[in-house]
């Protein structure tokens, strides 16, 4: 019953705009109604609704008419200020919000910039020099000469991987005596849309096979990188492998013996569980799931790229790891843009490119608005103790968007809890998102069918509270209540026993408590309506 009378208040809550200036249709106790605000509301369901008598105008506008008493009696009663409506409306206004806070056209274009980087591969090599994510701009302004200079000597003509063998911070560049592991010299191999971080990803597919990057910043510190090559994309495969670690004569014996066993067809999936080494695998029959080659090491992805044919297998070869047999299950080719569409969509909505849609908006919005900084009172940034100046020191205006100031306090809050990085940082972030809270604010001033949308649930909700209290709770708890309703109708119900009929009597008497609670709002309330517009309207829907 409460979901029914919640889901009718919420198709039947007006509009907060109108669009354009109309005849009055009602007056309810001085506030007006138009014609055009309850034609919308009218016609919001009216497609949905193949009972004649449901569509009627003259009950549907009084309907409305009861809609709008108990709106106003929720507000009389301050059902707005309570602490569970304000949290339901706070979260309620943030998703509502959300589809305006994108640019839906950078959007595509990040979906259409992941496609291409996944139906076309990049392998390149790279040099980093570290700085940490908050670093002071002197710090970040020496990591980014150290690797400009880096990338001159590889410009004229020095050797990439020696030089970063010697200069890259990047531990994987350089052998490791301890554990004997032979280090890339900077090589990464092949990767595509998603592999790396967000910034590595543009810098690699935007730089010219054969060129050196400029140095480019990610969350690791500068970087440069050469690109070797661009290919299509060889799609995933999907594969298993039989492994031996032991990379001497007798782990190449014993990998002999197990593909003497293959040729003699034998089951591959029964060989790699009685054989292979690999944990992981060996009880799955040694398969490996789907992959793409280039994120296997080089022998391996070539002895796997060499198979034609679902169910062949490689003859015995070596990698760091040990000795392998592989064996190819199924090739899957890159999907086409459409199929693939809300796949890189979803994808790009949980990655940190996301960010970069956010931070267009914000742009936009920035050039939208007049937005003034004041130099005086951003001195605060500068002091130590920031954190613990006393609030009446803080109430000089910081900058302002447009009509509204912000001040100093409400940065100070921002930032009371937020130590892991510097104040002037700090201070970009919490501009960034005074402007998007100042759109979210005014977005029921710029957006009617976002504003519609907003008031019809607030109302709807403000409705179910009073619904809670005037009715719901008051016909399970007023048992004597109740009882005197179902005595008084004993004849409707075959003079059964309440406790067989409870749950009837309890509708019916809910229903008797809104009538009566009704009647009392109408009662108190000065109720116009301009039969004339109403007839015109009638008019107007027999048509």
């Amino acid at each position: 019953m409460k979901k029914i009378v919640l889901l009718f208040i919420l198709s039947l809550s007006a509009s907060v705009f109108s669009q354009k200036k109309d005849k009055v249709l009602v007056t309810i106790n001085g506030e007006e109604t138009t014609v055009s605000e309850f034609k919308r509301v009218y016609e919001k369901n009216l497609d949905a609704i193949d009972n004649a008598e449901a569509k009627d105008v003259t009950k549907n506008l009084d309907l409305y008419i009861n809609y709008k008493l108990k709106v106003k009696q929720a507000y009389y009663l301050k059902l707005d200020t309570l602490p569970t409506y304000i949290r339901e409306m706070e979260t309620y206004k943030n998703q509502l919000s959300a589809p305006y806070l994108q640019d839906t056209s950078f959007i595509d274009k990040l979906i259409k910039d992941a496609y291409y980087r996944t139906i076309n591969e990049v392998k390149a090599k790279h040099i980093l020099i570290r700085t940490s994510k908050d670093a002071l701009p002197k710090d970040t302004l020496l990591a980014y000469n150290k690797i400009l200079k880096i990338r001159e000597r590889i410009v004229n003509g020095e050797g990439f991987e020696k030089v970063a063998v010697e200069t890259s911070e990047d531990p994987s560049a350089k052998d490791d005596p301890n554990t004997g592991r032979k280090g890339n010299e900077g090589n990464l191999g092949y990767f595509s849309a998603f592999n790396m971080v967000y910034p590595f990803e543009v810098a690699a597919y935007e730089t010219k096979v054969g060129e050196t990057s400029m140095p480019f910043r990610t969350r690791f510190g500068y970087h440069i990188l050469k690109v070797d090559d661009l290919r299509a994309s060889l799609g995933e495969i999907e594969g298993a492998h039989i492994l031996v670690r032991d990379i001497s004569n007798k782990g190449k014996s014993k990998i002999d013996s197990v593909y003497n066993k293959l040729l003699k067809n034998e089951k591959f999936e029964d060989l790699a569980k009685q054989y292979s080494e690999d944990s992981g695998t060996k009880n799955r029959g040694g398969k490996l799931g789907k992959f793409k080659p280039s994120r296997m090491v080089k022998p391996f992805s070539d002895a796997i790229l060499s198979l034609k044919s679902p169910g062949e297998f490689s003859k015995p070869f070596r990698t760091r790891y040990g000795w392998h047999i592989a064996k190819l299950i199924k090739i899957h080719p890159v999907k086409s843009f459409e199929e693939m569409k809300g796949e890189l969509k979803k994808k790009i909505k949980s990655s940190s490119r996301m960010q970069l849609s956010d931070k267009a908006v914000i742009n936009k919005l920035k050039s939208k608005y007049s937005i003034l900084e004041n130099e005086e009172s951003k001195k605060i940034l500068n002091r130590k103790n920031i954190r613990s100046l006393p609030v009446d020191s803080l109430q000089s205006t910081l900058f302002s968007i447009n009509d509204k100031k912000i001040k100093q306090e409400t940065f100070i809050k921002y930032i009371r809890n937020r130590r892991h990085k510097p104040v002037y940082v700090l201070f970009e972030e919490f501009k960034d998102n005074q402007i998007i809270e100042y759109y979210k604010e005014n977005l029921i001033y710029t957006e009617p069918e976002y504003a519609n949308t907003l008031k019809e649930y607030e109302d709807g909700l403000l409705l179910f509270e009073l619904m809670q209290e005037k009715i719901w709770n008051k016909s399970s708890k007023d048992t004597i209540g109740l009882k005197n309703y179902y005595k008084k109708n004993l004849k409707n119900y075959n003079s059964k026993e309440l406790k067989s009929v409870k749950g009837q009597v309890m509708n019916d008497y809910q229903n008797y408590l809104e009538k009566t609670w009704i009647a009392d709002l109408r009662k108190k309330s000065k109720i116009k309506v301009n039969k004339r517009q109403l007839k015109k309207l009638i008019k107007f829907y027999k048509k």
